[in-house]
């Protein structure tokens, strides 16, 4: 009875801790983070992925910009960093919640970007002013991304 207690209470717990997104999916453990040299907050972004589980390689380059444009990122939809997760790209400082969300659904887009830097979100000092709005990445190059996540 006492082994079964223990087994029930650690699957509540498991369970509960999947379904709010504060666990990474099992099968996306490594992250490369492709950031500019001087910027502070996308290592406050891979600290942050770190916290969640993730195993993070930055890498510092002056081709951000370039590399999201590849990606298929419009100029006004970029963030300041570029993370690849599995085959899914994020842009920006997407929270877990989103990152946990795509790679457990696996929808068939590129990925998802939080555009700017908004006060407030992971890796950002300030408070949040607003719900953040996270778009699709879709395969087609369409200039007009669709809403993936609000929160």
């Amino acid at each position: 009875m006492h082994k079964f207690i223990i087994a029930t209470v650690a699957a509540i717990l498991f369970g509960g801790a999947a379904y709010f997104g504060v666990m990474p999916a099992a099968f996306a453990k490594d992250v490369t983070l492709y950031k500019t040299p001087q910027c502070g907050c996308c290592e406050n972004y891979a600290d942050y992925l770190r916290e969640s589980g993730f195993t993070v390689t930055v890498k510092s380059t002056w081709e951000v910009e370039e590399m999201s444009f590849e990606a298929g990122i419009p100029e006004d939809f970029q963030g300041c960093h570029l993370t690849f997760i599995d085959d899914y790209v994020l842009s920006g400082h997407v929270p877990i919640e989103m990152v946990n969300r795509l790679l457990n659904e696996r929808p068939d887009i590129k990925g998802i970007t939080l555009p700017g830097m908004p006060m407030g979100s992971p890796g950002m000092s300030g408070k949040k002013r607003g719900d953040f709005t996270v778009y699709e990445i879709s395969e087609a190059s369409d200039s007009r991304l669709k809403i993936y996540a609000t929160e």
